[in-house]
């Protein structure tokens, strides 16, 4: 039987056409080692290979009338090949079989289009191993070499019958998968290579902003880490920063200079306000005025610090009764367990201080640790007072001036008698008094009269101006500051017997103290306006401070017995109202070495701004006790972890 068309049933045939030639093949091949292949020259050439029976391939496909063959069309004799031997797989999964089709693809793709191109493209190939292949049709145009899908192989075929129906069989046929010559659809092999689709992003991008350290540009697609938290943890961490840049400007605007936003200033530099080389030229540290933008200490260097404006001081006051030796740990009278922060200065004054003062400064300096330097200390006889201040403050200032007062008749005995620090913060000037007044039940006009003698004869200040001369009164130096504070052991007593005393005390009051402090005398003295005319005490919470056991907790049990009385006070009075806060009121009764315990005050005081035109301290502290001071608390460290570290080395052994 001859074949349509006098083609030879043994042979496979290659059509070639030429640039007016035009082939139409429909493609059925049960292997994927079909492949087009591309021949010498500028034709281009489809080859079926490894057809096990052509005849019948070409008798359904291949049906071209007698006068649709040209004569320039050639027809090559190709050696049939035998069948190859099927071969058992492993069962390829869809990423497999995904890449081996597009790398069947590329070659052809390779073949179909000029090697000497390359020309890029600008997308990707989107996946598509989930969805089944689909039959196509492939039409390869002589004239233009473009490579064309042509619907679903369920369409009609003008030259056959309907190819709806597809048998398990033909769904084993490899082909180019629609997926890859779709991406191809109208794109010419002479113009360029074939670009692939763009692939759309799932959601839209945010916008970017022009600065480069911006939040968005940071975490566009969410790369940090912590990228959930960055605007809590930037807004905790630069709280005060933040308000410092009010006053420059900064912080209203956003910006520090024209190309980088606040929050690139926070991490190129450090937590510092950056300063600008025109303020540097015009800075002065010897005059300004308080709203001066380069004055030291000004309205906006006091806002840097201290946004709130105020600040936190620990004031106490103790009777050491001339102990030798000093408590094993200062930690519970100088950081009370309630509040959570430290304060910002610390003020302790001590009457009938220990014989080594040296040493009771150097353990205050151990306790406080390296973040607070002594500003100043000074002495009286046995009255000892130390300042200690933030090391961060202490170039905010001024010179540090000190007075003494004798209450003795006879004024080489010191024992009795005040002692007075001075100095200004900023625009805010502060005094400092600690007392040791009369000792006696009975003896309150002796009291009074020390304490007039002391605001009269108290000769401050000396060199740093007032800053409020009209408000001041050459009789009282309490007049002459802005914040003042007068601790001590003022000696009075509670007008009462020991047995009515101790019965109160005994009723377990806890707070409420108000039973015995009907009987106060200082609080009798004070509505009487006798004594600290304008001064002011917060709430008494805790029991009687004096007069204790040495190491107990039980009052005077010596044949005196002495009535407990709150004769350890911490007051304090104000040029302006509400400046002074009182926060806690209390004493220490961890500390036992002596017969009185500790009396300690937490106060936040309002700083206003002030003028560069005062002596300033130049930042000057104890060094030397600073480095001893430190040294001890790193030696001191060591010990304890030596002292776990042999606990732990330790075994004890045991015989049954």
């Amino acid at each position: 039987m001859n074949p349509p068309n006098g083609f030879s049933p043994h042979a496979v045939t290659c059509i070639t056409s030429s640039t007016e030639g035009r082939v139409l093949q429909d493609q059925r091949v049960k292997k994927a080692g079909g492949a087009m292949r591309k021949e010498a020259g500028d034709n281009r050439v489809l080859a079926l290979e490894d057809h096990p029976d052509i005849e019948s391939f070409l008798n359904d496909t291949l049906r071209f009338p007698p006068d649709e063959i040209k004569p320039n069309m050639k027809i090559k004799s190709v050696t049939p090949k035998p069948p190859r031997k099927p071969r058992l797989a492993r069962a390829s999964s869809l990423d497999e079989k995904s890449w081996r089709r597009r790398r069947v693809f590329r070659t052809s793709q390779e073949n179909l289009i000029d090697p000497s191109e390359t020309s890029s493209s600008n997308g990707s190939l989107q996946e598509s191993s989930l969805s089944p292949p689909t039959r196509s049709r492939v039409v390869l145009n002589g004239d233009q070499g473009s490579l064309h899908n042509l619907q679903d192989a369920s369409e009609p075929s003008p030259y056959g019958k309907n190819k709806g129906s597809i048998s398990d069989s033909e769904k084993q046929v490899s082909e180019v998968p629609s997926v890859s010559v779709g991406l191809m659809q109208g794109k010419e092999s002479s113009g360029s290579k074939p670009r692939l689709s763009k692939i759309t992003p799932p959601r839209p991008l945010p916008p970017l902003e022009l600065s480069v350290a911006s939040h968005v540009l940071r975490t566009a697609n969410r790369i940090d880490s912590d990228y959930m938290d960055y605007q809590h943890y930037s807004q905790s961490r630069f709280e005060r920063l933040s308000s410092s840049l009010s006053d420059t400007g900064l912080h209203n605007s956003g910006m520090v200079c024209d190309s980088c936003s606040t929050d690139s200033m926070k991490s190129t530099f450090s937590l510092l306000t950056p300063l600008r080389a025109k303020d540097v030229r015009n800075r002065s540290y010897l005059e300004g005025s308080l709203l001066a933008s380069g004055a030291l200490l000004g309205a906006e260097e006091l806002s840097r610090y201290f946004p709130d404006r105020s600040i936190g001081i620990f004031v106490a006051t103790w009777n050491m009764q001339g102990r030798k030796e000093l408590p094993e740990n200062l930690d519970d009278f100088l950081f009370p367990s309630d509040p959570d922060y430290a304060q910002d200065m610390y003020v302790i004054g001590v009457q009938e201080g220990c014989p080594d003062r040296r040493e009771w400064e150097i353990r205050l300096q151990e306790t406080l640790g390296p973040h607070y330097v002594m500003l100043y200390s000074a002495a009286h006889g046995v009255l000892y007072m130390s300042v200690f201040i933030r090391r961060d403050l202490i170039w905010f200032c001024s010179e540090v001036e000190y007075a003494t007062v004798t209450t003795r008749i006879v004024s080489q005995i010191k024992t009795k008698g005040a002692l007075g620090i001075c100095f200004t913060f900023f625009g805010t000037s502060f005094l400092f008094i600690t007392s040791h007044f009369t000792s006696g039940d009975g003896k309150v006009y002796e009291r009074i009269l020390d304490y007039n003698k002391t605001i009269q004869a108290l000769a401050l200040p000396k060199n740093v101006p007032d800053t409020n001369p009209y408000r001041s009164s050459p009789s009282d130096v309490t007049t002459r500051f802005d914040e003042v504070f007068w601790f001590g052991d003022f000696n009075f007593r509670l007008n009462k017997d020991r047995e009515s005393v101790d019965s109160i005390l005994n009723q377990h009051l806890e707070k409420d103290m108000s039973k015995l402090l009907q009987y106060d005398q200082l609080i009798k003295e004070m509505n009487d306006g006798a004594i600290f005319k304008g001064f002011q005490e917060a709430a008494i919470h805790f029991r009687p401070s004096y007069k204790f056991d040495i190491g107990q907790d039980s009052y005077d049990t010596t044949s005196k017995q002495r009535t407990p009385s709150y004769t350890d006070r911490v007051i304090y009075r104000s040029r302006h109202k509400d400046d002074i806060h009182a926060v806690k009121y209390s004493s220490c009764s961890v500390v036992k070495t002596s017969d009185h315990r500790p009396v300690y005050g937490l106060f936040r005081v309002k700083v206003r701004p002030g003028r560069d035109n005062i002596p300033l301290a130049a930042g000057q502290f104890d060094r030397e006790l600073y480095l001893i001071g430190i040294k001890r608390r790193i030696t001191r460290e060591l010990q304890k972890r030596q002292e776990i570290k042999d606990q732990k080395s330790s075994r004890v052994c045991t015989v049954s």
